[in-house]
């Protein structure tokens, strides 16, 4: 059965200072929004949600290296990668080398991935659904879902995009509508370059990939 923490890329519980952080960066409609906004957005998490169903509808098939091969070219064509990836570390990205950089964009590229891979790992009748969309600030726009389970609650997820190239893509995702996964990521990645430097990073979350493909292996 799949888990809902794998829609978040496996949100993990933090402190109560992270919590609000991540509480205080949800997305604040812009001012002109309306009803009758067009969905331009919606589109890029109709193909994110299309995907994740696919994996879950055959999961036991597909594997754990199925899942992550056909989820992973869906993952880097809906999201920002190059802009989340940068905002995970904060102020800690301008320090990196290029070089660095580029390594630290691939990780957590394939964390993400990973996430989604190791933890569909079977299918309970859930369903998506895609309840409007709204302009927000800062040019964004935030498009309202619910992931509908049968005998468990429901979820809200609400994801904030931004347009790149002409296509809108993901910057953040909104457990139940108010915590950011990408400030508790900021909030977990800044905290061990502190303590430990950037090689720890690197390796705390290799290991985790690590962890996701055995467990999502023993799951299938």
């Amino acid at each position: 059965m799949s888990r809902i923490a794998g829609l978040a890329f496996a949100l993990v519980v933090f402190t109560t200072q992270a919590q609000a952080e991540a509480q205080a960066e949800a997305p604040v409609p812009a001012s002109t929004a309306s009803a009758e906004d067009t969905a331009v957005a919606s589109p890029t998490i109709d193909a994110l949600h299309a995907a994740l169903f696919d994996i879950m509808k055959n999961a036991d098939t597909l594997g754990y290296n199925g899942r992550f091969d056909r989820v992973s070219p869906v993952v880097e064509q809906v999201f920002d990668m190059q802009f989340m990836a940068s905002k995970s570390v904060g102020r800690h990205w301008k320090k990196l080398s290029p070089e660095d950089q580029e390594r630290w964009l691939e990780l957590f590229t394939r964390h993400i991935a990973a996430n989604y891979a190791g933890q569909f790992t079977g299918y309970a009748g859930e369903t998506f659904e895609t309840l409007g969309e709204e302009a927000a600030i800062r040019d964004t726009r935030v498009v309202r879902t619910r992931l509908v389970r049968p005998s468990e609650e429901d979820v809200q997820l609400n994801y904030r995009l931004r347009e790149v190239d002409g296509q809108w893509r993901i910057i953040d995702i909104y457990l139940n509508g108010t915590v950011s996964e990408l400030a508790l990521r900021r909030s977990e990645y800044s905290s061990v370059l502190k303590r430990e430097g950037f090689e720890s990073l690197m390796n705390t979350i290799a290991a985790k990939c690590q962890k996701l493909q055995d467990e999502g292996a023993q799951n299938s």
